[in-house]
């Protein structure tokens, strides 16, 4: 039987050789070849597009379906979850990650993702994804129908009542975060050291509370940090995601964030966590839409504590894309400090790679070795690292009917077959680094780039 497409292929991939720069066509062709069933072919196809032009959305999630489709799960994941840490990523980016996570058995982070999809493009609801993640008919609320024209809608239609964020109580404290001290002691005089201390702070006028903003490349580690912090407090952490406060319904969004701070308050003392902040407080400057002004404004007026009292209200976020925040943002009493989380150093890489080959077999494997061969690497960097060593170890024991242990060698060859996602920020930011640099605040940066030669 012909598989659909196949008689397209030698055509299209001639076309492709005599016109190599044409991405349309390049996209066409590693389309037609992952419908029939060609996904490394596919992938060829997607990776030469990529090399053309390589922030266009539509290659890379065609990459990560390629990478899907030949069981690459731990690759697509990396293509997707690089994409969806950057400010304005497609809805369908969400959907593709709420998949993947599906076909992992992450329910929990799956069915966030596919909420989170279906909040910013309702059109993308999959009722059997819903069904299959648990979430239902009331994975967003605003997949309703539309009220009738001249309808008032009531103010909790779509809002979130009652508490917005489930409250974690972390058992992770600073001693499970490799590496980063220097981060580690900017967030104990900022946040641990005015809520442990708070009689002292106060009799030189200063209140436990404030904010501090932590940036840098996808996957590496800004959330477990803002964990741990809660850990070392022994406070209360809520996350709080974009889909729990953006609604598609006038005003509720801005009901909502009242909400998520209005938890914490009562849940104090507690840590606060935004992450993709730039999704929520990003430049007034030029924006049309009066929504989501008011959704700033309405964050300022809660940082600020307007018209309740932020004490022992610790506020975390994190961004991979400072330089689309409001200004406003980084004002005293706000997020008035700013920390670069850079990729991890050598030691935290191997720390990192003997937590991912945990419940793994492994012989001789030399942790410090790798981490020396993955210089640049994200923690997720790693993830897919491991990943391709696995797959290829199962390679071998499908073809040799004997399993046999991960190694040293195996490790490295994966590493030079893992290119660090963190390079394509560091593109990004090397222009607001070099020509928006206003005080300094972009000098981390600067230096990481130097020392990495970037």
């Amino acid at each position: 039987m012909t598989i659909p497409g196949n008689d397209a292929i030698a055509p299209l991939r001639e076309a492709a050789r005599l016109s190599p720069d044409n991405l349309p066509l390049r996209l066409h062709l590693a389309g037609t070849l992952l419908r029939s069933g060609m996904p490394a072919e596919a992938e060829a196809e997607y990776r030469a597009a990529l090399r053309l032009a390589p922030d266009h959305v539509e290659t890379k999630l065609g990459l990560a379906d390629a990478f899907a489709g030949g069981g690459k799960t731990g690759e697509a994941l990396v293509v997707v979850e690089s994409l969806i840490a950057q400010a304005g990523a497609p809805a369908v980016a969400h959907l593709r990650h709420a998949r993947l996570l599906f076909t992992t058995e992450d329910r929990g982070r799956a069915a966030d993702a596919y909420r989170r999809a279906v909040a910013l493009d309702p059109a993308l609801a999959d009722p059997e994804l819903a069904s299959d993640l648990g979430v239902g008919a009331g994975a967003a609320p605003s997949l309703g129908a539309a009220p009738a024209p001249g309808t008032r809608v009531p103010a909790t239609a779509g809002a979130a009542t009652g508490d917005v964020a489930d409250v974690e109580r972390p058992a992770t404290t600073f001693a499970d975060v490799g590496g980063m001290e220097a981060l580690k002691e900017q967030i104990r005089l900022k946040i641990l050291h005015p809520a442990t201390h708070a009689a002292l702070y106060r009799a030189y006028g200063k209140r436990s509370g404030g904010g501090i903003l932590m940036y840098g490349p996808p996957g590496c580690g800004k959330t477990h940090l803002a964990r741990a912090t809660a850990g070392e407090l022994g406070a209360g952490f809520l996350p709080v995601g974009i889909e729990q406060v953006l609604d598609m319904w006038l005003g509720n969004s801005e009901r909502n964030l009242h909400a998520v701070f209005e938890q914490a308050r009562r849940t104090a003392p507690s840590v606060l966590f935004f992450d993709e902040v730039d999704a929520l407080a990003s430049r007034r400057t030029g924006q049309n839409l009066s929504g989501a002004r008011t959704v700033i404004n309405q964050f300022l007026a809660e940082l600020d504590g307007v018209e309740s009292d932020n004490e022992g209200v610790l506020v975390l976020a994190a961004t991979n894309a400072p330089w689309l925040l409001d200004p406003a943002f980084r004002r005293p009493g706000r997020f008035d400090r700013v920390l670069f989380v850079p990729p991890p150093d050598a030691s935290a890489r191997a720390a990192i790679l003997r937590v991912l080959l945990r419940g793994k077999p492994v012989a001789d494997v030399d942790a410090d070795a790798v981490a020396k061969k993955t210089a640049r690497f994200s923690g997720a960097d790693l993830e897919a690292l491991v990943d391709v060593a696995v797959e290829a170890k199962l390679g071998d024991a499908m073809r040799g009917g004997v399993p046999q242990p991960l190694r040293t060698k195996d490790l490295l060859d994966a590493a030079g077959r893992v290119r660090p996602s963190t390079d394509e920020w560091a593109a990004a930011a090397r222009n607001h680094a070099l020509y928006a640099n206003h005080g300094g605040a972009y000098d981390d940066v600067l230096a990481y780039l130097k020392e990495h030669r970037l």
